[in-house]
Parts: C-alpha cells; structure tokens; sequence
C-alpha cells in the first residue's frame, strides 16, 4: 500500500508540474504581449503631442527601411507593389509580438532579463528617432515613454504572477491558498486592464495625431488658381475602350512608392521652398508664391524605376503647377551645376539632371493633380514632376529643398543604393487585356489593349507577335501630348493550342523598343511584355 500510494503521489505531482509549467508558460507570453502592447499604445499617444513620425512604430519602422539591403527593398517592390509600407508595418508588428513573448518568459524566470529586453526595445527606438531622415530632437520622447510604460507593466504582471507562484508553493500554510487566488486574480484583472489601456492608447494616440496634424483640413481650403497655360483637351479617341488602363489615372489609384512609413503632413501656410547652393542669389518661396505665378497644367505620365516589364508602377494625370525652369533662372543656377538635389519634408534626396530640367520641357513645381490639389500622399502641399525622367531622379514629394550642386560631390539617396544617376524613361509597352494564361475559344476574335510610353519622344507604332509569326501593327489611341502613354489595340483569331504573344514600340524617331529583357536594377527594366494563351 506504500508503494502504490507513493506513486500515485508522484503521477500527480508530476502532472500538476505539467500543468504548471503551461501555466508559466501562457502567464508570460501573456505578460510580455500585454507589456509590448502596451508600450506601443502609450508611444502612439505620445507621438500626437510630438509628432506623428516620432512614434516609435514609425521611427523602427523608418530606420528598417534605411539598414534594409537594396536587393531586399526591390524583392518587397516586385512582391507587394504600392501595398510594400503595409506589409513592412505588418511584418514589424508581428516581430514586435514574437519577441515581446520572449521577453514575457524570461521575466517570470528573471525579472531583470525581460525588463533589460524591453530596455533594449526603447533603446532602438531612441537610436531609430535620432538617425531618421529630417528629425527632430524631441522625437525620442515617445520611445523613452513608451518604453517606461512598457516596463512598468511588465513589472507588475510578473510580481503579481510571481507571488501566486510562491502561494502555491506553501501548501501547509493556511493563507497561502488564499494568496495564490488572489494574486492570480489580479493578474487577470490587471491583464484585462492593460489591454484596455494598450487599446485606449494606440487608437486614441492615432485619432489625436490624426486631429492635431493631419493637413487634409488645409488643402481642402484651398481654391487653385486658372491655369495661364491650361491643358490640351482630352482628343477624341483617347481612351480605346477595350481594357487598356484608363487614360486619365485617377488620384486613390496613382502608384506611390516612397520610404515615407507616416506621410508628412505639412501646413501651407507655413510651407516654404529653399533653392540655394550653386547658383547667384538664394531664394525662398511659400505656398502663396507659388500660387501667385503663371501656373501651367500638363498631361504627365509618371514611372517608376521599379517597374517590372509589364509591370503597374505608372500612372497618368493632369498636374497643375508652377515651372520649374522660371525659378532656377531667376536663382542664377551655375554652369557647372549639373545636379539639383531636391529634398523632401521627411529628408529623402532626389538628384536630377539640371539640364534636363532646363531644356525646355515643362518641369512643374506641382500644386495640382487632376484639377484638386494635391493628394496628400502624392506631395501635399507641392512636389516636383519632370516629364521623361524616371520618379527618384526627379518626383521629389513634399519638396522644402533645392540645392545646385554637382553628381560628384553628392549622391542622393537612391543612388546611394546602387541606382544610376541619371535614368530617362526607356520605351516601352504593356498588355492589360488578356490576361495571361486566360483561355478562349477556337474561332474566337481576341482583343489585345494596353498602353505604351516613352515622355518627350512619344509612341507612333505598337505591334503585337503571336508564337513566332509576324509582327502586326495595333489601332493607336489619339494623345494630347507626347508627355503621356498612349493606349493601343489589335486583334487576333484563335487557333488550336497554347500560344505567346508579345508586344513592342516604336518611337516618333523611329527608335524600336530594346528587345534583351534586363531587371529594373540598376536602371530600368527593359524587353517585351510577354503573355501566354490558349485556345480550345
């Protein structure tokens, strides 16, 4: 009877140390998510009395993207496209979470370990905020706030853990099952409240940075001027009408890529532009200068660098703005300034070719964007476009910068990742309808549409190949301007079997688009748009 009763004991003491051990377990990761959450609450809510780019998510998140390899940035591009800044705050959140149970299982083993890992978490912050583009001194207060909260509650989680674990060591003593009961009971009522507070704080943070900062109330006040020099109409036959891309893109579906996690929210009225460096007299303009001269509207087509072949980061728009050229006359650039680097709000560098600004083309400090101003995403309250020359060697958004200077002694931010420094608009074309592998029948007429472009020169000829036959020359769509792309249509009747199709241009000076397919890096994508095909 000694025996059996002896391991009966043991069996359930080896299961109550089972169940204790899970108990540990989810107590810490617990823990350490309530804490984490908590911190990242608290530091929204102290960004709303800072600024928005100094909350602690923001500022990692910024610094991510500067430590973040160049090829990696690229993968990210090719994988999420304009949606890159949603997956990088995801993936942050998630890391945050993952480590935060770490943090939380090594407290309730020491204490000092999971509040040192938090401290290490402020830490970083406070470096990200220091070495972000543009900041400011104040923007380390969140994340030394956010970590102090943080740490706190950690600390009270684990003591009020710690102390029912310690109660139910001392079984013998009366109180101690008391104790036990009431210490577990608040850590779950503790735990309740700090998600409540992680909430109240991370939510009512963003709506008081939203209400204290957000530009949108200004720009919606804002009446733009006539144009001097309005932009041609629309011709008939512009858009085809046979699923090619619209040819007017408009603003919630114009493609953004840019570094900026928290987009500058930035007062006209206090907005100003400094042009200096290399040129006979500095001049400093604010948004009412810019409204005060003749202002221009353009059909524009932007690109990115980083389009893939057949890729969607392009888009078409009427812009609105003062030229750019006027102003760098009146400054007196120099001969021998052949770069302008051009700086955001939010401290990103764009260098772009001065004679290529200069050489008539209507460069345009924008203010407009399909007759509103600005989206704030887009530039608010004035950015800068160049027809022909690709987004990060000339669309400088939310620009307060211009410095002539030379490529020599500065390479701007892009270039410093790799990218050349000067990079025209190569030629190009695209296939929006069919989709590829999308099957049809026997017999079928297939429409082919997309779009092709190539600012400052213009499309005169798009054909479309099938298999290995010859090249047939599509309908063109009427353009305004060859600042734009040019939508384009052909047919075909299907035969039996999976097929290729591929489509080229040509240029007004008869220039036919590069064959040899190459990736975007380090200076624009080239080769054909290819889909396959089939008929049954």
């Amino acid at each position: 009877m000694a025996i059996e009763f002896s391991a009966g004991t043991q069996l359930n003491a080896d299961h109550v140390s089972v169940e204790s051990r899970r108990s540990r377990a989810t107590a810490g990761a617990l823990a350490g998510l309530l804490a984490a959450a908590v911190a990242v609450g608290i530091g929204e809510l102290a960004a709303a009395f800072v600024r928005p780019e100094a909350s602690p998510i923001i500022a990692v998140g910024n610094r991510v993207i500067l430590l973040t390899p160049e090829a990696v940035r690229r993968w990210a591009i090719r994988q999420f496209g304009t949606d890159d800044k949603s997956a990088l705050l995801t993936g942050i959140y998630i890391g945050i979470a993952l480590l935060a149970i770490v943090i939380g299982l090594l407290a309730l083993r020491r204490l000092a370990l999971g509040l040192a890992g938090l401290a290490v978490f402020g830490a970083f912050g406070v470096y990200s905020a220091l070495t972000a583009h543009a900041h400011q001194a104040t923007d380390v207060v969140p994340s030394i706030v956010a970590a102090a909260g943080g740490m706190a509650s950690l600390w009270w989680l684990t003591r009020h853990w710690s102390e029912g674990e310690a109660a139910a060591g001392r079984p013998t003593e009366p109180a101690a099952a008391s104790e036990r009961v009431t210490d577990r009971r608040q850590f779950l009522i503790g735990s309740a409240s700090m998600a409540g507070v992680a909430a109240a704080t991370g939510f009512g943070g963003r709506a008081l940075q939203h209400e204290r900062f957000d530009a949108s109330a200004a720009r919606a006040a804002i009446a733009l001027p006539a144009p001097s020099s309005p932009a041609p109409a629309l011709p008939a036959g512009v858009d085809l009408g046979k699923g090619a891309a619209p040819f007017v893109t408009s603003n919630k579906d114009f493609y953004r890529i840019d570094t900026a996690l928290s987009v500058p929210q930035i007062d006209p009225n206090t907005w100003r532009l400094r042009i200096h460096g290399l040129v006979d007299r500095q001049i400093t303009l604010s948004y009412k200068d810019i409204l005060a001269r003749p202002l221009i509207e353009r059909w524009i087509t932007l690109a990115c660098v980083s389009n893939e072949v057949g890729g969607q980061l392009i888009s078409n728009a009427r812009f609105l703005g003062a030229a750019l050229a006027d102003v760098l006359r009146e400054a007196g650039v120099h001969a021998n300034a052949d770069q302008l680097v051009m700086t955001s709000a939010d401290g990103m560098t764009i260098g772009a070719p001065t004679a290529v600004v200069m050489d008539g083309r209507d460069s345009l400090l924008a203010v407009g964007m399909n007759g509103v101003p600005l989206p704030v995403e887009h530039g608010f309250p004035v950015r800068v476009v160049v027809p022909g020359l690709y987004g990060y060697v000339s669309a400088c958004k939310w620009v307060v910068d211009i410095r002539a200077t030379t490529f020599a002694d500065f390479g701007a931010y892009w270039v410093q990742q790799g990218w050349v420094q000067q990079a025209p608009v190569v030629l190009s074309s695209r296939i929006d309808r069919p989709s590829s592998n999308q099957v049809f029948a026997v017999g079928e007429t297939v429409v082919f549409a997309g779009v092709a472009w190539e600012q400052e020169v213009g499309v005169d000829k798009v054909e479309i190949q099938i298999d290995d036959g010859p090249w047939v020359e599509a309908r063109l769509a009427s353009v305004p301007s060859i600042d734009t792309w040019r939508q384009w249509v052909a047919t075909w009747t299907a035969t039996a079997g999976s097929h290729t199709a591929r489509v080229r241009a040509t240029d007004a000076k008869g220039r036919l688009q590069i064959s040899k397919a190459a990736p975007p890096y380090p200076g624009a994508a080239t080769g054909y748009n290819i889909i396959q095909i089939s008929a049954r």
